[in-house]
């Protein structure tokens, strides 16, 4: 499941995960790399790209609130 991390206190995702940030405020939630293969992330990573782009900060910015994103991690942890 996604993991809200209030301070960055790390840089780097550990081994087998990533980050994402969501929302105005930019919440950086670490996920799992198995949410790549699954249809509805990988519509949101190109509605990403059709809103964001590619250059971002070095960031992977989702188009989604918060609470949005919570529910589909919920989701997909169940999967």
């Amino acid at each position: 499941m996604a993991k809200k991390v209030e301070a960055e206190r790390r840089s780097r995702a550990p081994k087998g995960h990533f980050v994402v940030y969501v929302g105005s405020k930019l919440t950086r939630f670490v996920v799992p790399l198995s949410y790549l293969r699954n249809p509805i992330f990988q519509q949101l990573l190109n509605k990403a790209e059709d809103e964001y782009g590619f250059d971002n900060q070095n960031r992977l910015v989702l188009p989604c609130d918060e609470s949005t994103f919570q529910r589909l991690a919920l989701f997909l942890a169940k999967r």
